[in-house]
């Protein structure tokens, strides 16, 4: 075994191990504690690539992507506002199909919570929450440079280099079986979370496209992370406001199947884009 394989083997063996073992101790445990011991398991992909990188294939972090490439800001806006136009066309979706029906308002849902805001916000409460999802957006990035940093800036582009749709066919199924157990809790697919491991990995290989393109063109690992905590923000917590008990999570999320068609459509294009640049190298 060569020493990239060595790494990428024990770089899934780190991610799976670390973070499933702190997800069950932070489920049995309960409390404050859990919390922590939650977030330390988002973080196993970060630490599994340092490990891997630095004892293991030794190679450093100069292709990491670390720094925030500022001359690539329109890839931050798209990865920032892609969630939104996602679950936009969602709702127009679960309207259409006869899905589900969205209160773009989200009193329902605040009120349900006990969250109600005071009479003179409350017209204004449906803006207010996207504004308050979309600046959690940008707060949580940090956090989610837990996984990208392993998954987009390790895993997918050493998986199959040269091969960039089936490096992130591959990713996207490793990283939809890394999320298994907290699918089985309920996260995700809370009506159908055995269901939800079939549906997952479609989704997981549509945002690997996406996010591993992200990090491509911005040459940044804060690009696809901004898109994924913007994903799991913007698009997990709207699909919950606007359709509160009004439809099932499994069409109408972020990760679910509606949201099939409209990255479907970012993938295609995205894929479109490499295969006319690629043919256009090869022609020059």
């Amino acid at each position: 075994m060569d020493v990239t394989r060595k790494g990428i083997a024990l770089y899934v063996a780190i991610a799976y191990g670390l973070a499933w073992l702190a997800w069950e101790t932070s489920f049995q445990l309960g409390g404050a504690a859990s919390q922590i011991l939650f977030y330390l398991g988002a973080f196993a992909p970060a630490i599994a690539a340092i490990v891997v990188r630095k004892w293991v294939t030794r190679e450093g972090f100069g292709d990491a992507g670390l720094k925030i490439n500022t001359r690539a800001w329109r890839y931050y806006v798209f990865a920032w506002l892609l969630p939104l136009a996602v679950i936009l066309i969602i709702a127009s979706e679960a309207i259409a199909f006869s899905v589900g029906d969205p209160d773009f308002s989200s009193q329902i849902a605040l009120h349900a919570m006990h969250h109600d805001l005071p009479p003179k916000l409350a017209p204004y409460s449906g803006i207010l929450m996207v504004m308050q999802e979309l600046l959690r957006a940008v707060a949580f990035a940090p956090v989610l440079w837990g996984e990208e940093f392993g998954w987009r800036g390790f895993l997918q582009p050493r998986v199959a280099p040269g091969r960039p749709l089936i490096a992130a066919v591959l990713t996207g199924i490793i990283w939809a079986v890394w999320h298994y157990p907290l699918i089985l809790r309920g996260y995700n697919y809370p009506e159908n979370p055995w269901l939800g491991l079939l549906l997952f990995p479609v989704t997981s290989i549509l945002l690997s496209i996406i996010f591993g393109w992200l990090r491509e063109k911005s040459g940044s690992i804060w690009a696809s992370s901004l898109a994924h905590s913007s994903t799991n923000a913007v698009g997990g917590s709207l699909s919950l406001l606007w359709f509160y008990s009004r439809a099932s999570q499994t069409w109408i999320g972020i990760q679910g199947i509606l949201a099939w068609l409209p990255l479907g459509a970012v993938c295609a294009w995205v894929v479109w884009s490499q295969h006319k640049k690629d043919t256009a190298a090869k022609a020059g």
